[in-house]
């Protein structure tokens, strides 16, 4: 069966060499301002009336950087460094002392000004590959700008971060989660051990008030004190962002030897029972209990299902490299299908019908991170 996932793993590197990255170059791109679509339209054209994010240009600087440092694509380099150059000199906050705004309309001109922690978790992550694929100081200097700029005005006493500069309903593990990650990657591209410190602190939080040991499970909203919110909200669970704490988790493990086989074992059994649909997609939220709150079912939960599978593989779970196997396949049934080459379908609904068959950008962060991992799997299992 290993051969027929090493299929699977060459299988997503070609859909992402030969069809996403040769049609994000032609028609992702804005030709005056460098800028990233928000999307593509079913018919693989950029959708100009929408807004765009902030955060898509890091995601897509991410992408870019990735691919270039694979060899995937030379031209990676020049995209990834346009993207990060527009966003600093048409994102930029104008008066928080750093860090960028929250969205741009049609035109790319920033209508929101807001400061988002989700958002600065992805750049982070960008500048982090940035620096670790091109070798330019200035990455890594602008990653510590960003992390000093978010302790000084979003730092919270009882840990982590509060989520902005607005009023909002509650605090979120998932910015946390993405920050952990951004962390992760300044540790591999510097081997600076202030960087892992930072990974510590997260853990810390994700161990006394994401996971909840009682129900095997990751937690998403809390009050201000990380309680978490006493509602349907507060019972809500998604199923994506447990298989993507696992692989997270083992990350951690690789890089500070802390046993975390605990947690891994436990979020992929649940996650597997409570939050899989008949058809083996994912379902986008469900309660604790099991009960289905959003039965759509994003195209990015399938690919942290194979990440976390591949942990599981290296775990010893027997039933976890069908699990990736099949999880590339349904990646390619229900999402990479769409009738333009290197464009997808971004979300199925409860009958798996097509919900959504816009293409957003944001989306291609998910998919060269699987391709990776599958590459890497085996290079990681031949360690063990």
């Amino acid at each position: 069966m290993t051969q027929t996932l090493r299929a699977a793993a060459s299988r997503l590197e070609h859909w992402i060499r030969n069809d996403a990255l040769p049609l994000w170059l032609a028609r992702g791109i804005e030709p005056y301002t460098q800028a990233n679509y928000e999307r593509l339209t079913p018919s693989g054209v950029p959708d100009l009336e929408s807004s765009t994010r902030v955060r898509v240009q890091a995601r897509q600087a991410f992408f870019f950087a990735a691919a270039y440092h694979r060899g995937w694509c030379p031209e990676g380099k020049t995209v990834a460094k346009n993207l990060l150059a527009f966003v600093q000199k048409t994102a930029s906050h104008p008066t928080a002392g750093g860090g960028y705004t929250h969205l741009l309309n049609k035109d790319f001109v920033v209508v929101d000004t807001k400061q988002d922690l989700y958002d600065h978790a992805f750049f982070l992550l960008a500048n982090a590959w940035c620096y670790r694929a091109f070798g330019e100081e200035s990455y890594l200097q602008e990653a510590d700008k960003l992390v000093a700029h978010l302790d000084a005005r979003f730092g919270s006493a009882v840990g982590g971060w509060i989520e902005g500069d607005y009023d909002y309903a509650c605090r979120r593990q998932n910015p946390h989660m993405h920050l952990f990650e951004a962390f992760l990657a300044l540790y591999d591209a510097t081997h600076d051990a202030k960087y892992l410190a930072r990974v510590g602190e997260l853990f810390a939080l994700f161990q006394a008030h994401f996971f909840d040991t009682e129900h095997g499970v990751l937690f998403e909203f809390f009050d201000d004190n990380w309680v978490r919110l006493p509602n349907a909200k507060g019972d809500t669970v998604e199923p994506g962002h447990m298989m993507e704490w696992v692989w997270l988790l083992d990350w951690y493990q690789r890089r500070t030897g802390r046993p975390v086989a605990h947690y891994t074992k436990a979020l992929y059994a649940r996650g597997l029972e409570i939050g899989m649909d008949k058809s083996g997609l994912l379902f986008d939220a469900v309660r604790y209990t099991g009960e289905v709150i959003d039965p759509n079912k994003r195209c990015w939960g399938i690919t942290e299902l194979i990440k976390a599978s591949l942990v599981q593989i290296r775990e010893g779970n027997s039933d976890a490299e069908a699990i990736a196997i099949r999880g590339v396949d349904d990646l390619f049934t229900y999402y990479l299908c769409a009738s333009t080459p290197g464009s997808y379908v971004d979300q199925r609904g409860a009958n798996d019908e097509v919900v959504v068959d816009v293409a957003p950008a944001s989306t291609l962060y998910h998919l060269i991170v699987a391709a990776m991992e599958l590459i890497d799997h085996f290079e990681l299992a031949a360690q063990q």
